[in-house]
C-alpha cells in the first residue's frame, strides 16, 4: 500500500500567496480562518528586498524589510472572495500573487 494520497481535483486550484507587514499577522490569521473555503495555510517570516519608499532608515541601510508570507491552497473560484475584504478587515500593506496548482496530495 502506498503512503501517497493524491487528491482528485474536480476544479482548478490555486496557491494564493499573501506577503504582508508583520503587524497584520493576527488580523490576517483571524480573517483567513473565517472562510470555509480556506481549509488551512502555511505562514512564515521572510524579508522583502527592493522598493525603498516607506522604509525605515535601518531597513534602507540593511537593504531588507521584515515581512510575513502566507500560502493558501484553495479553489480558484474562492480567491476573489478572499481578496475583496482584505483591506477593510486586515490592512493595506499586502502584496499578493497567484500560482496555478497542478497537483495536491499528502505523503504519510
Amino acid at each position: 500500500m502506498s503512503d501517497i494520497q493524491q487528491a482528485q481535483l474536480s476544479e482548478e486550484f490555486t496557491m494564493l500567496v499573501l506577503n504582508t507587514a508583520p503587524e497584520l499577522e493576527e488580523n490576517l490569521i483571524d480573517y483567513l480562518l473565517s472562510f470555509e473555503q480556506v481549509e488551512g495555510f502555511t505562514s512564515y517570516q521572510v524579508h522583502g528586498h527592493g522598493e525603498h519608499h516607506n522604509l525605515s532608515v535601518t531597513e534602507q541601510v540593511t537593504g531588507r524589510r521584515k515581512r510575513s508570507q502566507y500560502e493558501i491552497f484553495l479553489a480558484s473560484s474562492a480567491i476573489a472572495k478572499v481578496l475583496e475584504g482584505l483591506a477593510s478587515a486586515v490592512g493595506r500593506d499586502i502584496v499578493y500573487w497567484e500560482q496555478t496548482a497542478r497537483n495536491f496530495g499528502r505523503i504519510g
